[in-house]
Parts: structure tokens; sequence; C-alpha cells
């Protein structure tokens, strides 16, 4: 349908470029270059319709029906309200549950005791004496099969 109107379209604007083409001015004479005659042409009374002023107001009509029929069917199918995300996969909005609870956090472990630092072999390495280092033990674990 959309190729069909296009078609028709197409031939109407080259019918109407020539059909306009063709005419004459109403003053085309020698007196319609210098003015003369300008005002009674523009307001004075018309003559019979010719053939080429009739083709002009027919061809005319049909190019505005058809300009008219080829925007409604290009706005129906372009798919008006939709957007490329509605298009795109969509994902999960919740977040995922992890499948193991989270470890506790590390908490800093108290130092008691003397600790012996001396410098290594290469750069930046450094040997820590951690023999006479009293170190507390961790504390216990929470149960696994409980939540919160």
């Amino acid at each position: 349908m959309y190729a069909l109107i296009m078609t028709v379209h197409v031939i109407v604007c080259i019918f109407l470029i020539i059909v306009v083409l063709l005419q004459s001015g109403k003053a085309a004479d020698l007196a319609g270059a210098f003015g003369g005659m300008g005002s009674q042409t523009a307001f004075g009374p018309r003559g019979s319709a010719t053939l080429l002023s009739k083709a002009t107001t027919i061809s005319a009509v049909l190019f505005m029906v058809t300009s008219l029929s080829l925007s409604i069917l290009a706005t129906r199918n372009a798919g008006l309200g939709t957007s490329v995300l509605d298009a795109s996969p969509q994902r999960a909005t919740t977040p995922a549950v992890p499948k193991t609870a989270p470890a506790a956090p590390v908490q800093p472990v108290p130092v008691q005791g003397p600790m012996t630092v001396t410098p290594g072999s290469g750069p930046g390495d450094v040997n820590i004496d951690m023999s006479k280092i009293k170190v507390p033990p961790p504390p216990p674990a929470p149960p696994a099969g409980k939540k919160k």
C-alpha cells in the first residue's frame, strides 16, 4: 500500500511541475513586463478556467491527499510508543541472592608480646620473628543453617 501511494505521489509531483511550468502568466504580454495592467490582473475579473488551470487544481489536490496518506502510513509503520529499550532483553530487577552466607568481617587481632623485624636480602623484603607473639583464638563462627 505504501509503495503504491508513493508511486502515485511521485507521478503527481512530476505532472504538477510540468503543468505549472506550461502555464503562462496573466500579464505575459509586453505591458506586463513593465507593470502595466498588474493591479487589474490581480483583482480584476477572471476568465473561464482553461484545461491547464483545471489540471493544476486537480493535481494539487491529489498531491495534498497523497502527502497526508504517506505521513499517516509512515507514523503507523514507525511503531510510536516503542523504544529501543523495549526491544532489549529484560534483566532481573531483584538482586541475586547469594548461595552462601557472607563471611563475618575480619577484626584486627591485637598483638601481645615483642616482635622482631629485620630487613631482608632484597628491596622490600622484611623478616618478622613471630615466635614470641601471642594471638588469641578467633571467635566461633555462627551456625551455617540459621538465617537472620
